[in-house]
């Protein structure tokens, strides 16, 4: 009798559907956390569309890809820094480190499009606003990345 079994090696993810995935997520993160931010600075104004839009452009263009890299760098950094942590120790301080960075630099991005830099004590009171008002989503999405979604999405991204 002839085998008719085929090959059983699981198919690779199409390479739109790693995009969409990742792009999808992005949006939802950058445009949440953009979202607050940009709220903080000028309320459910009629600039409010106008604005979230131009800080998230800035965002999805520059900050967020540049957290690639970013996530690398501080994951080795982390690594070396604390070889005999538990895996899930050095990812949630990773996790976490970036939730602080990558939220850090979009409070600037967001509230130098609104704010502007001409008054510094204007600026740095707005950016603490919008930065303590975002915190609460940033970290709860850094857990949420570092210990779940990240494993999962490396291994999606490798098939």
């Amino acid at each position: 009798m002839e085998n008719l079994t085929a090959n059983t090696s699981p198919e690779k993810t199409p390479l739109y559907q790693k995009i969409a995935v990742l792009a999808s997520l992005m949006l939802i993160v950058g445009g949440t956390l953009t979202g607050i931010m940009t709220y903080m600075n000028t309320g459910f104004s009629e600039n409010f569309i106008p604005y979230w839009l131009s800080s998230f452009t800035i965002t999805a263009l520059f900050v967020i890809p540049a957290s690639f890299g970013l996530m690398s760098l501080i994951s080795k950094w982390v690594e070396s820094l604390l070889p005999h942590y538990k895996t899930h120790h050095r990812q949630l301080i990773t996790g976490v480190t970036m939730a602080l960075i990558m939220e850090s630099i979009m409070a600037v991005s967001t509230t130098a499009n609104i704010v502007g830099f001409s008054d510094s004590d204007a600026f740095a009171a707005a950016w603490l606003h919008s930065f303590a008002a975002a915190l609460p989503f940033g970290l709860c999405m850094a857990l949420i990345m570092s210990l779940y979604l990240k494993p999962k999405l490396a291994q999606f991204l490798a098939n």
